[in-house]
């Protein structure tokens, strides 16, 4: 089922922040976009039930803001229906999905709009996410001649980045759209609990250009519930989440492309190689519980990696240079 194909208004971004439990971070997340200055902003909350103060909060945040809009239920009807709810929403010309407990980088969404307007065949644009622990201010605004400089994939150059390193590199909070293209590319499909992203802008490489920067578009948030924090540290399930994103593409969208076969195996040899290394540093960890099971993926994705290491894997990363450091200084590699 695809969203509804609502008329796109005028230059603007469109912001949607789910929310659950998140009262004590939502203030922060609204006022890191309201504060960028960028015209025609509207923000949606939605919150999905929450018994903390969240609807407080969001009700005081609209009271104080005209352009934001809140949506209060009165049962958690999920993350994926909440995202959904949100591109059903969408009408600005471009569009964000931030979860409540992350923010927008200060200047983000001008040098997203910025890019997009200057280039119409771009369909998603992204940057560098920063982490934020617990006691750390937020960054301060991007500066210097690099902070406006944007690099043009076409769709194929970032699906073949997806598919040659099994990784997905596109944070979601740094990932602002064109909201047009989102309606065509349809909904977040609640298979998949940890990598709906990763199969979303799979779906966009198959829609137009992406435009990367650099500079940082997004901050996550570190805290006791958080994804970030929730990561499982045994890579091999992080490595199975990214093959469900896989397979629900080529068995849709991807499949339908004139070289699937070809990403297909790319994808699933990437996938064995990443097992391998991920084996590895375990192993030279000393953290061996795990390097049986990874072997395992490894030899049943890419069993030409058990003779003869992948090395080129590490080269087809996008952060090839740190992740071989680590590897070579005993550090981790997922």
């Amino acid at each position: 089922m695809m969203p509804p194909a609502s008329k796109v208004e005028g230059p603007g971004v469109d912001v949607a922040i789910p929310c659950y439990q998140y009262g004590r971070f939502l203030r922060q997340c609204v006022t890191s976009v309201l504060a960028q200055g960028v015209p025609g902003v509207r923000v949606l909350i939605i919150d999905n039930a929450s018994t903390d103060d969240s609807l407080e909060v969001a009700q005081q945040l609209a009271h104080e803001n005209a352009a934001v809009e809140v949506v209060a239920h009165r049962r958690n009807i999920g993350p994926h229906a909440s995202f959904n709810e949100a591109v059903d929403w969408a009408a600005r010309k471009y569009f964000l999905l931030l979860c409540a407990d992350d923010q927008s980088a200060p200047g983000a969404l001008g040098r997203a709009v910025a890019v997009m307007e200057r280039h119409p065949e771009v369909a998603l644009t992204y940057g560098a996410a920063a982490l934020l622990r617990p006691g750390q201010p937020p960054p301060a605004a991007e500066g210097g001649a690099g902070a406006g400089a944007w690099r043009i994939l076409s769709g194929e150059a970032l699906l073949a980045r997806f598919c040659a390193s099994a990784v997905c590199h596109v944070a979601g909070c740094t990932a602002i759209v064109r909201t047009e293209v989102q309606k065509q590319v349809g909904y977040y499909r609640p298979a998949m609990a940890h990598t709906d992203d990763f199969e979303m802008w799979m779906r966009f490489a198959c829609r137009g250009s992406a435009a990367e920067t650099a500079a940082v578009q997004g901050v996550l948030r570190a805290h006791e519930t958080s994804q970030t924090a929730l990561a499982c540290p045994q890579h091999r399930w992080d490595i199975l989440h990214c093959e469900e994103a896989f397979t629900s593409f080529f068995a849709n969208e991807g499949g339908r492309l004139a070289d699937a076969r070809r990403w297909r195996r790319l994808a699933r040899r990437s996938l064995g190689e990443r097992a391998y290394w991920s084996a590895m540093a375990h192993l030279a960890r000393g953290e061996v519980a795990e390097v049986p099971a990874l072997l395992g993926m490894a030899v049943a994705r890419s069993p030409a990696s058990v003779i003869l290491p992948p090395v080129s894997y590490l080269f087809r990363r996008q952060d090839a240079r740190a992740r071989l450091k680590h590897v070579l200084s005993f550090g981790s590699f997922g």
